[in-house]
């Protein structure tokens, strides 16, 4: 790598407030605040809005839409297609 251009590559917590879940990882984002780590170090702290412990997607809490539902209900209103 060249030397003096590439921002620092450090250890930053991430926390999801929503969800109550932090997880410690490396990164080159930046944050005034700081939080003590369970291994006693001070580390920058950035919160996010959404993490694998808040996001739909992951924790299985995710609404399926029912598409046959919308179907039957358009052919109902509007008719079947004709075929030709």
């Amino acid at each position: 790598m060249k030397q003096g251009i590439h921002p620092e590559y450090r250890p930053v917590v991430f926390r999801d407030r929503a969800a109550g879940y932090a997880f410690l990882t490396r990164s080159t984002a930046t944050s005034d605040r700081t939080i003590e780590w369970e291994d006693g170090n001070t580390y920058p702290v950035i919160d996010v809005e959404v993490s694998s412990a808040s996001h739909a997607f992951y924790t299985g809490t995710a609404r399926v839409l029912d598409t046959a539902g919308r179907v039957e209900r358009f052919e109902r209103r509007y008719g079947k297609r004709e075929e030709r």
